[in-house]
């Protein structure tokens, strides 16, 4: 395990307490912006961790909002 994966879970141990899905959907793109650069200098393996760690972030965020979505329909607020 290397840093940047213990940084991926922190932040998503940070965003799971929040329960806010803008912010993962900020940190999914802010890790698709951090790895562009890391694509063009050809550090792949890392570039591609922070493309995966977008995905789990937007998954995340897409999680948040069926169930924000699940509860306001219900009359549940």
């Amino acid at each position: 395990m290397k840093i940047q994966d213990l940084a991926f879970f922190v932040a998503l141990a940070f965003l799971i307490y929040k329960h806010n899905p803008r912010l993962a959907v900020v940190g999914g793109f802010l890790c698709l912006v951090l790895s562009i650069p890391l694509f063009s200098f050809w550090i792949f393996f890392t570039a591609q961790r922070l493309v995966w760690y977008a995905a789990g972030f937007f998954l995340l965020a897409i999680i948040f909002y069926l169930f924000y979505n699940d509860k306001h329909e219900n009359g549940n607020s």
